[in-house]
């Protein structure tokens, strides 16, 4: 789909350019970039790790065909160091024969046994000066394999720099996936935790209900305890009926009342 909208973009464009000009071009560079963000942002981020684990996985191949450079340099290398010593023994030998030789025919003799066999000054200096050129392409072909071998061992060790720091990389990238997978589980189950949120409505119904009957309840209870204590016990203290007429005659007998009727009756008249 997005492919089609390039596509599609692309040669809009092509066409809007031959009658609108240049401006054009910077129209659809910019919707091409749109396009590709929203397809990168469009794509999960599950997904995307999984693509990371993968790209890691593949530099297994190029890691293994590395090593086996390396491997293979350090035959070769070993394989020169070991010419390189026999030429330096070679090399030795023959400076020491040389050196023999020399030394031989400085005694001005005119024969010369070695190994049980006889020879001439001439037949001496003849092979004295073989040697010699034999000794010096020798030395000149140390030469060249010290200077191979030391390449070659430079070589090595920056292939060696080379695989540690890849090695290295690839455990810091899988450090960092498996970094960004803990934050991403984190991040999944934060935003599972935002969206489930309860309906408490009906719960704060119910709290309302229940509040409302635990009032009512109150306010029967209370009811009662006041019926019971004014109306539902016996007064102990109420005074009995030859008590209340006691209280009458003592009442109309006093002489506050006498006085009372006494000026009531003078009034009158």
């Amino acid at each position: 789909m997005f492919k089609k909208m390039i596509l599609a973009g692309s040669a809009l464009a092509l066409l809007s350019s031959v009658t609108l000009g240049k401006p054009v071009f910077s129209y659809a560079r910019c919707g091409v970039n749109w396009l590709r963000s929203s397809a990168n942002d469009a794509v999960p981020l599950e997904w995307e790790l999984k693509r990371a684990r993968q790209m890691i996985a593949d530099l297994e191949p190029e890691i293994k065909e590395n090593a086996k450079r390396i491997a293979l340099e350090k035959i070769q290398v070993a394989r020169l160091e070991e010419q390189l010593q026999e030429t330096r023994d070679r090399l030795a030998k023959g400076q020491s024969e040389i050196e023999r030789l020399s030394e031989d025919l400085r005694s001005d003799s005119t024969a010369y046994t070695y190994a049980g066999r006889t020879y001439t000054s001439v037949q001496v200096k003849s092979d004295l000066g073989n040697r010699f050129k034999r000794f010096k392409t020798r030395e000149a072909t140390a030469d060249k394999l010290e200077q191979m071998l030391s390449a070659r061992e430079g070589s090595l060790s920056a292939a060696h720099e080379r695989m540690d720091a890849m090695l290295g990389a690839k455990r810091q990238l899988e450090v960092e996936v498996e970094n960004l997978q803990a934050r991403l589980g984190a991040l999944r189950v934060a935003q599972t935790t935002s969206q489930f949120n309860l309906d408490d409505s009906q719960l704060s119904h119910t709290r309302e209900l229940l509040n409302d009957i635990a009032s009512r309840i109150d306010v029967e209870e209370e009811t009662m305890h006041v019926d019971v204590e004014y109306f539902g016990e016996i007064d102990l203290d109420q005074p009995s009926e030859a008590d209340l007429l006691d209280e009458i005659s003592t009442y109309f007998e006093s002489p506050a009342k006498d006085n009372a009727r006494a000026l009531v009756s003078i009034q009158l008249n």
